[in-house]
């Protein structure tokens, strides 16, 4: 069966509830974190994204702020194991970029785990630089790319 998912903004609080589920139960819950790690101080200034399936069921989701008028940083960017590879990531980080761009930023940042740096590659970021190690183990590199035309 082929599956439809819609891009959407969670607006309703039970859409909140489902898309900070998938982000605990995939980047905070295999490593033992408290309910409550998958979120940060600033959620209410975020720029949130995810995707549903026919079911309404969030398959996908991450996450837009700006660092400076004209740095944007996607985090706790995550696709439910069983829709990988249907372009849902890559379709994200596109409307995110867009939304950035929009706004006046020039340059995405992402501070990916190892396992995720050939993602962002295929997609144009460059590694910039090592970053921290998450839970003692998940190490990180800051990746970036730039908004900007002919670059």
């Amino acid at each position: 069966m082929q599956h439809q998912y819609q891009l959407k903004a969670p607006e309703t609080p039970q859409e909140f509830e489902d898309y900070y589920n998938l982000r605990y139960d995939i980047l905070r819950k295999p490593w033992n974190q408290p309910k409550g790690s998958e979120k940060d101080e600033l959620e209410d200034k975020s720029i949130h994204r995810m995707f549903v399936d026919e079911n309404n069921k969030v398959v996908a989701m991450g996450r837009l702020h700006f660092n400076t008028e004209k740095e944007a940083q996607v985090r706790y960017l995550a696709v439910d194991e069983l829709c990988r590879k249907a372009g849902l990531g890559a379709k994200l980080m596109q409307e995110l970029e867009k939304i950035a761009k929009e706004k006046g930023a020039e340059e995405v940042v992402v501070i990916s785990r190892e396992i995720a740096i050939p993602f962002y590659l295929k997609i144009g970021y460059k590694i910039i630089k090592d970053s921290h190690t998450l839970f003692g183990e998940i190490k990180h590199k800051e990746m970036r790319k730039s908004l900007i035309e002919n670059n």
